[in-house]
């Protein structure tokens, strides 16, 4: 397939430097979490071609900080209470 043929990576003039293209990439993503260095590989971005400015994806970032909410998975106290009692073994004489 020659050059012409192929697809065209759709991307957009760098907010930043004005001169480069921001196009979509596969990036490890840093951030710090209660003081401890937290890294997601594969993370998408827009990364500028001639600067290098990075920016998220909404959806991604969005999706990340659900996963890294300490509470995420929990029941809410309003769940807690719906629950059915347990039963509990009979007592023995």
């Amino acid at each position: 397939m020659s050059e012409e043929q192929q697809p065209i990576d759709e991307g957009f003039t760098c907010p930043e430097c004005h001169a480069g293209i921001m196009r979509t990439e596969r990036i490890v993503y840093f951030t710090w979490l209660a003081g401890e260095l937290v890294t997601v590989p594969d993370f998408p971005a827009w990364v500028c071609d001639m600067c290098g400015r990075r920016e998220y994806d909404a959806q991604a970032v969005s999706w990340l900080n659900i996963l890294l909410n300490p509470s995420t998975g929990q029941r809410s106290q309003s769940e807690k209470k719906k629950r059915p009692p347990q039963a509990r073994p009979p007592a023995q004489p």
